[in-house]
């Protein structure tokens, strides 16, 4: 594994719940961030599969898994998943200035890392900056496709200042301090989601047992019905993925077993969305984008 210099100490913290009956890349995910963070804390939830076992079989010091029971009667707005960030998050060391939050389908690539430490040294001291807002790549249907319209997030707060005030906001996609926005810094690095990346089985289990997060059963039922796979061609808007993966994905990669196909020529957008697209995609602006954090 490769090691890094650490300037300023940064712990690291997840949680993960069934990540293997979902199929996470939770392993994955937690590998990318082993260089850079001097504790990793794996807030492991009451699975009914043996995703503890597969943390355990990291077999790195840096981690540190705390068991935890979910309160599966929250399901509204994704509270639940808020609530078990902030538990992960208040169990990092007090010492460290730094806090990296990944959630279990979230993975770094290590080309990144230099101009993540370079920023989490350059802004240590700076009392304006709450945090560090990392950039998206939303991978969808497989590995080679990334969502291109407006629909997928462009931006989110991903390292944030160990403050007992910072809270995970909502249905954890970002953090607030108090009611107010986190001040944060922008860093010339990416995090790859791989959340629509898996198996239309898996995939559509995993959204069984998401929506529960939000809805009652009966809106569950009718949203997903009695289909066993998951239908990937519901999609307005792909582009295809000219990078690099992380490292840590490559296994992940290679066992891919399922097919998925996507014509360009084939846009179900709607004419306002096609406008609103082209205005971002020549200008870079995205009007009436939801920012989660103010950028100073």
């Amino acid at each position: 594994m490769l090691i890094l210099q650490r300037m300023t100490k940064l712990s690291g913290f997840t949680f993960v719940r069934n990540a293997i009956q979902f199929a996470y890349p939770v392993e994955a995910s937690i590998r990318s961030a082993l260089p850079l963070v001097d504790e990793m804390i794996v807030l492991c939830g009451n699975s009914t599969d043996r995703t503890r076992d597969l943390i355990e079989s990291i077999n790195d010091p840096k981690i540190k898994i705390i068991d935890s029971v979910w309160d599966d009667s929250k399901r509204e707005g994704g509270m639940v998943l808020a609530q078990e960030t902030n538990k992960a998050f208040d169990r990092i060391d007090p010492s460290s200035k730094w806090a990296l939050y990944l959630q279990a389908d979230e993975v770094l690539h290590e080309k990144d890392y230099t101009h993540i430490q370079n920023a989490l040294t350059e802004f240590e001291n700076d009392e304006q900056v709450d945090g560090l807002l990392f950039s998206y790549l939303h991978f969808y249907g497989n590995y080679y496709f990334i969502g291109a319209s407006r629909k997928w997030y462009r931006n989110e707060i991903r390292i944030i200042k160990n403050d007992p005030e910072i809270k995970s906001f909502r249905d954890a996609q970002g953090f607030r301090k108090g009611n107010r926005k986190l001040q944060v810094k922008a860093v010339n690095a990416s995090v790859y989601h791989y959340g629509w990346v898996k198996h239309p089985r898996e995939q559509q289990l995993k959204q069984k047992s998401f929506h529960k997060m939000w809805h009652d059963d009966q809106w569950v039922e009718k949203k997903t019905g009695q289909q066993l796979e998951f239908d990937y061609s519901q999609i307005d808007l792909l582009r295809r993925f000219e990078g690099t993966h992380p490292g840590s994905m490559k296994t992940w990669i290679e066992k891919m077993n399922w097919d998925f196909e996507y014509d360009p020529s084939q846009i179900t957008m709607t004419m306002k969305d096609r406008l609103l697209y082209s205005i971002e995609k020549y200008s870079g602006w995205r009007p009436g984008e939801y920012k989660n954090y103010r950028l100073i």
